[in-house]
This record gives C-alpha cells, sequence and structure tokens, in this order.
C-alpha cells in the first residue's frame, strides 16, 4: 500500500503539478516550518526500482533528461544531478556549494573515526591509503579481513544521518553519493511537495537502497526519535534564518558522541543588531563590534550547551566557521552529569567599550581543582570599572557567551589532511584548504579579536601594516594569530593597555593633528598619556603566518551579483518574480541618482515658490536653468 500511495503521489505530480507557466508551485519546505499539512504517511519511500545512477559525468556529457517533468532543470553539483523546478530560485543557491562540501568533508572524517571504532575501515574514492594508529579490531585478531565501507553502499554498522530541512534534497543525495559508511539518510521536509522531489531526486541519483524522503515536522521527528536506540548518529540542520526551534529536539535526538551540524544565517539579529532578539532565540545578548562575526560563533555554542544542560548533556565543538552570510557549527554531544556542572565555568560575559572598543570577558562560574576534588564557585567580578580605564567611555553588557575553544584542533587537522591530499574530491577544496589553514593557526584559548583599521580609526591615525603590527606584539613576548572571520582580524593575549601603548608608538612616527581632537574623544584621552613601553616593529620572520604565505584562498571575494541568502520561500512555491528587480531598482538609489518619478517624487524649490513651469509634472529631479539655480541658492 505504501508503494501504491507513492505512485499515486508522483502521478498526481505528474498531471497536475506542472501545466504551462505554473512551474513555480514548488515550495521550499526546507524554509517552511508551516506551509501546509502533511498527509497522513510520514515517509515517502524514494522508489521501488532504482533507476541508472547519474554520478558525475564526464566533461562534455550531458545527463539524460529522463523523466524530467516539464519545466524542470538539472543542476549537478559534486556526484549529485538534482532536479529543480526552473522557476523556483529558492531551491538551489551555488554559493552554498562550500557549505556542503565542507560537511561532506567532515561527515567523512567523523565517519571514518566513529567506524574504526566498530571494526569498519572506510575507502574513499582518490583518496591514498592512511595509515591510522588504532587499536587492532576483532576481525583483525581473529585473523580475519576488516570490512571495508565505500560510498554509495549501505554499511550495517554505519552511521544514520537525519536532514531535518532539506528542500530538494541535495545535501542528503551527496552525503549518499559521495560520503562512506552510512547506515541510511532521512531526508526531511514539511512540505508534501519538498518531500516528493527529493523521492524523486534519490531515483534519478539512485541512492533509493540509503535515502529515504520525510513529510515531517522536523522538531516532532527528532522529539519521536529521543530514545537511546533510536537516536540519529549525525543530524544536519540547515534552515532558512534562525535554527533557535529546533535546537531543543536536536540535542535530544542525537545519539551519545553524536554529530550536530547546524547552520544560521539570522547574521543581523546574531551580529548585534537587535540584542533583545537574539537573547528570546539564543540565551544571550549580542553587541555591535568589530568581533561580532566570532561572537556569533559563540553564541549558538552557548545555546546549544545551555538546551543540552537541561537533560544532562554537553557539547564539545569539533569545527565552528563563519563564511560568507552565514554561520556553521560542528559539535559532538555527550551525556555526562559531573561534567555538566562544568558548564557555568564555560560561558562568559563580555564587557564591550563603546569608544575605543576594549574587551573584558567576565566568566560565569569558577571551577577550583584540588587534587581529585572539584569545587564550583560563582565568579568575583566586574573585571572593569565603571568607565574605561583607556577612553573614559561607560561599557556594554553582551552574553553570556562560550569562553572555550570553539575547535578541535586534531580533528581539524584531519580533515584538512584528507581535503589537501584528495583536491579532486570537492569543487570548492582550494578555499576549504585555505579556511582550515587558518583554522589551525588561530589562538585557541583567546577568545574574540581586534581589527588594526579600527584601532587605528580609534585615534584618528595611519593603519599599521599588519606585518608591523603583529611583530610588535611579538616583540612584546605576547602570542598573536589572525582569525578566519575577520580578514583585519588580531587574537592575541596581550591586554589592551598593551594594544593601546603599541598604537601610541605608531601615532609619534604618523602623527595625528592633536589640536583637531575634541577632548571628550576617546582619541584624546589615549594620546594623552605617554606610551608605558616602546615598541618595536621590526618585522619578524614568524609574524606571517603559513597561510598568508602560502597565499591560500581565505577570503575570497564575492562570487556573483546577488549572492547572499534567497528570499523567504511561499507558501504557493517560489518567489516574487520582480524581487531581483526590485534589489537593482534600490540599489545605490542615493548614490546613482535615478530619473524614475517613482523615486524622485519631491517637489523642486521653484514649485514651492509657485515658479515651476512642470506643473504638476514637477520632480525634484528635473535641471532648474543656471540664473534660477544661481537666485534659489
Amino acid at each position: 500500500m505504501l508503494l501504491r500511495s507513492v505512485r499515486l503521489l508522483l502521478s498526481h505530480h505528474h498531471l497536475h503539478l506542472h501545466p504551462a507557466g505554473r512551474t513555480a508551485q514548488w515550495s521550499s519546505g526546507r524554509r517552511l516550518r508551516s506551509m501546509e499539512p502533511s498527509n497522513a504517511t510520514s515517509e515517502v519511500p524514494a522508489t521501488e526500482t532504482p533507476a541508472e545512477p547519474a554520478r558525475s559525468p564526464a566533461a562534455g556529457e550531458q545527463t539524460p533528461p529522463v523523466g524530467l517533468l516539464p519545466g524542470e532543470t538539472v543542476v549537478k553539483e559534486g556526484k549529485a544531478a538534482i532536479l529543480f523546478p526552473s522557476a523556483n530560485e529558492v531551491f538551489y543557491n551555488p554559493v552554498q556549494e562550500f557549505n556542503r562540501d565542507l560537511t561532506c568533508a567532515v561527515l567523512t572524517e567523523y565517519a571514518r573515526e566513529v567506524l574504526a571504532q566498530r571494526g569498519v575501515k572506510l575507502v574513499v574514492p582518490g583518496e591514498n591509503e592512511r595509515e591510522e594508529a588504532d587499536v587492532p579490531t576483532e576481525e583483525e585478531e581473529n585473523g580475519a579481513e576488516t570490512p571495508t565501507a565505500t560510498v554509495g553502499e549501505k554499511c550495517e554498522r554505519g552511521l544514520r544521518v537525519l536532514e531535518g530541512l532539506s528542500a530538494s534534497g541535495l545535501r542528503s543525495v551527496r552525503f549518499a553519493l559521495e560520503v562512506p559508511g552510512l547506515q541510511s539518510v532521512t531526508a526531511n521536509d514539511f512540505s508534501t511537495k519538498a518531500a516528493a522531489l527529493i523521492g524523486r531526486n534519490a531515483e534519478y541519483n539512485g541512492v533509493g537502497h540509503l535515502l529515504s524522503a520525510s513529510c515531517r515536522d522536523a522538531s516532532m521527528l527528532m522529539y519521536e526519535m529521543r530514545g537511546k536506540k533510536q537516536r540519529y548518529d549525525v543530524i544536519d540542520l540547515d534552515p532558512y534564518g534562525s535554527p533557535a526551534s529546533f535546537l531543543d529536539a536536536a540535542v535530544q535526538a542525537v545519539g551519545e558522541g553524536g554529530l550536530l551540524c547546524i547552520t544560521c544565517t539570522d547574521m543581523a539579529v546574531m551580529a548585534g543588531n537587535s540584542g533583545e532578539t537574539c537573547y528570546s532565540k539564543y540565551g544571550s545578548v549580542s553587541i555591535k563590534a568589530k568581533y561580532c562575526h566570532e561572537m556569533a560563533l559563540r553564541i549558538i555554542l552557548h545555546g546549544l550547551d545551555q538546551r543540552a544542560g537541561v537533560y544532562q548533556r554537553y557539547i564539545q565543538p569539533l569545527l565552528s566557521v563563519s563564511v560568507d552570510f552565514y554561520i556553521r557549527v560542528f559539535v559532538r554531544v555527550f551525556t555526562g552529569q559531573a561534567t555538566v556542572k562544568n558548564s557555568a565555568s564555560k560561558q562568559a560575559l563580555v564587557y564591550n567599550c563603546v569608544g575605543c572598543g576594549s574587551f573584558h570577558l567576565q566568566r560565569m562560574g569558577r571551577r577550583t581543582i584540588n587534587g581529585k576534588h572539584v569545587k564550583y564557585s560563582p565568579a568575583t567580578g566586574p573585571p572593569v570599572g565603571p568607565e574605561c580605564e583607556h577612553c573614559g567611555q561607560r561599557h556594554q553588557l553582551g552574553g553570556p557567551i562560550w569562553a572555550e575553544p570553539i575547535h578541535d584542533l586534531p580533528f581539524v587537522q584531519k580533515v584538512l589532511s584528507a581535503v589537501s591530499g584528495n583536491p579532486s574530491r570537492f569543487g570548492t577544496s582550494k578555499r576549504i584548504e585555505g579556511v582550515l589553514s587558518m583554522v589551525t593557526e588561530e589562538l585557541e584559548d583567546v577568545p574574540l579579536y581586534y581589527a588594526v583599521d579600527s584601532l587605528s580609526s580609534t585615534i584618528h591615525c595611519n593603519t599599521p601594516p599588519l606585518l608591523q603590527f603583529r611583530s610588535a606584539l611579538l616583540h612584546a613576548g605576547h602570542r598573536v594569530s589572525l582569525s578566519h572571520a575577520c580578514k583585519n582580524a588580531i587574537k592575541t593575549d596581550a591586554p589592551p593597555s598593551v594594544l593601546w601603548d603599541i598604537m601610541r608608538c605608531w601615532e609619534k612616527t604618523n602623527p595625528v593633528k592633536r589640536e583637531k581632537l575634541s577632548e571628550t574623544s576617546p582619541a584624546f584621552k589615549i594620546l594623552s598619556e605617554e606610551p608605558g613601553s616602546e615598541a618595536c616593529f621590526t618585522v619578524r620572520e614568524d609574524a606571517n603566518p603559513q597561510s598568508r604565505k602560502r597565499h591560500l584562498t581565505r577570503f575570497q571575494e564575492n562570487p556573483q551579483a546577488f549572492w547572499g541568502p534567497k528570499a523567504r520561500a511561499r507558501s504557493c512555491g517560489g518567489i516574487a518574480t520582480d524581487l531581483q528587480d526590485k534589489r537593482k531598482k534600490f540599489q545605490n538609489k542615493r548614490k546613482n541618482q535615478s530619473a524614475d518619478p517613482e523615486l524622485k517624487n519631491i517637489h523642486c524649490k521653484r514649485f514651492k515658490l509657485g515658479t515651476c513651469t512642470h506643473g504638476d509634472q514637477c520632480c525634484y529631479s528635473h535641471d532648474l536653468p543656471p540664473a534660477t539655480s544661481e537666485l534659489l541658492t
């Protein structure tokens, strides 16, 4: 009966969903949580008999349009070939290919680590034999051959993966085609139309034996899988906007030591534009600062740890990146009542000076270790006075945020080695290598960062070269690194007083006009004091990190026009057809004055005097005679 219902559902789409001019009625269930009621059948099997797999075609070769409905197109990414309604732009954003490539790379290394404990060896196409220093498995001890797991094949000891908000199923199809060691992949979406499309894409790529489509509310699906024997090994959530409403269910539905992959695209909220909204979603107040992108990563980690702690669980971040218009975190979830008690000491409040940008962190709790005994007590503070000691301005209070390391450097190094050793596996391998190289160079025990151009702007002087500023910190005996989240970022264990001493020394060789500074400005207050120590700006060899020396792709240019997040899907499917036209119409409208009467409907000065010859057609953009314009000015 279940297979028969799928045939009827697919035939219904063939007959009614694509008449001429109505191809935009596919809707992005990945983006919506309440679009239309789901059918009584929650699981939609992918196919009865798998079709011919559409794996990476050779150059110039085209995938035959077998089973294409009117108006559909085929989009190829990685080894997947996905059917898309041509009029619905929400289903696919090519800029997110980096996100999907990175997820496949992280999931592969996670599967390699977990399955090694289960006695299974992973075989990745194009990858050389890797020597693993693991404990011998039972098969090896008994002289039997170690079982292997390859891509596209079902592994009985493999991982169970859930993509909660799948839309077209592209990410799940790529998991099935590119990540070895999987037992099953569930691609869920609340929209019945999206779920049907997922089933067709699974059939089109020949992965029906691994991938199953589900038409459920993502939160309810995860809540129902909270049992210890039902939990998923991997849960991937990539919603439109905030994932806050799914986090509580996700930390319960993932297995012991399982992997959570979370994407946040509500960067306006997390970067300080709406601190009160950020608090309501993540339990943390965001503030506007130069380090806002790393703070956003620490806010979502704080939210995950806070929700996990309710169920006596805690998180271990593996990788946290801020790229393009979103942030992405990969964390493992464990259970342990004793370890959960450390949670308060892992969070911190942020005191940020509104004048000079200096910041201080205040831990929420204190943990004292005395041999085998651990004592927990409230933290003492605050770490700052009523006014900033450097510029005399007040402080903003943000947080709490995650104050522990946001990366697991040994794990990141494994992912980096695998990607750099097999560059043909992903289309964005160069960028992955560049970003992960910067991650491995970051100071893991130093939260947040300063921006060199922001320090210079505070005292109104020229910006020192990055290498000279880093060298000055190294000469002063402090550690320093860059950050993948900001191009001009400086992560250092030096206190703010040392940074301002370096800037005072730099200002002596690049003086500013003191007479133009207001006595109440932060620049006047900072420069009125003499530096406590002399800075040495001689460039050191170790001031230039390896990722910079090798000219890796660390910060790429905008890949294309209108490359940001797409518009939210509508219940009828697709997005407004005039959306891009509207964006172009209002882009730079103040810089490039347009003659469009809809934009220029303010009357001119002559109209106000009653002497304009244009009458009711008057608008501020029309030209005035030279003599008249001189009189009016």
